[in-house]
């Protein structure tokens, strides 16, 4: 299996992202479903070529917290 670059598959797929105007991505993890020829079906994970473990980790426990709870910005509630 060769490596291969995934923004055109992720468009494909419909894939979006909620960004503000002047908001900056610095990192992508990606997770992703993957059914292979013969029916097997597998998970695959992509990240950027600067991301380091650390935080890594910190955007999957991030992402289950989010999945799990929802996510409330404390800034939006303030006022």
């Amino acid at each position: 299996m060769a490596d291969q670059k995934i923004g055109q598959l992720l468009d494909s797929l419909g894939v979006t992202v909620d960004l503000d105007e002047g908001d900056m991505p610095t990192d992508a993890h990606v997770i992703m479903k993957v059914v292979k020829a013969d029916g097997a079906v597998s998970l695959v994970k992509a990240a950027s070529e600067s991301l380091d473990w650390i935080t890594t980790l910190g955007m999957l426990t991030a992402a289950l917290k989010i999945e799990n709870d929802g996510y409330v910005n404390s800034r939006d509630d303030e006022g």
